[in-house]
């Protein structure tokens, strides 16, 4: 944490095997930048109590799973919705799966950030490499990210200017 804070991080991010570590989040608070909390393979209890000791000031949880790469039926993405509810604070994504739609997905659902590993080949040794993505990867989840923040609109019902001309066309009277 000392050797980061000399590079004057606009925050600080704390991994998940780390929530439980309340040096680690006691010392990382008293930097006084803002917080990101990785929150797999732990319990709600002991994101209580890690909220409790990192305060919400600033503070910022990703929902995740810690397996690499995780499976789709254990990413459990309605964990989103719950963590913002239960805490009242921004809640993010760290995706460790091996496609784009499950991010996409956390997007759609009102993540704050998406995380994802980065690599420059999967194939590379190492237990995050699967998991990750690759820099082609990486602008097709952004892309997609993008179309999907375009496609959701604004919730009100209305005619649209180029659907008149099928309207006039295909409407059936009766």
């Amino acid at each position: 944490m000392d050797f980061m804070d000399r590079f004057n991080p606009p925050c600080y991010k704390i991994a998940s095997a780390s929530l439980t570590d309340d040096g680690l989040l006691g010392h990382t608070r008293s930097k006084g930048n803002p917080i990101i909390l990785s929150t797999g393979m732990s319990t709600l209890e002991q994101m209580d109590h890690a909220v409790e000791v990192l305060g919400k000031e600033d503070l910022i949880l990703l929902h995740a799973c810690s397996t690499y790469p995780a499976y789709y039926e254990e990413l459990n993405l309605r964990l989103i919705l719950l963590l913002k509810e239960r805490y009242g604070l921004p809640v993010g994504y760290s995706g460790h799966e091996t496609g784009l739609p499950s991010s996409v997905a956390a997007a759609v659902m009102g993540a704050a950030i998406i995380e994802r590993h980065i690599t420059l080949d999967r194939s590379m040794w190492g237990s995050d490499q699967a998991a990750s993505l690759e820099p082609n990867g990486l602008n097709r989840l952004v892309r997609d990210i993008r179309l999907v923040e375009k496609s959701m609109g604004d919730g009100v019902k209305r005619v649209i200017e180029r659907e008149y001309p099928i309207m006039k066309k295909l409407r059936r009277k009766g």
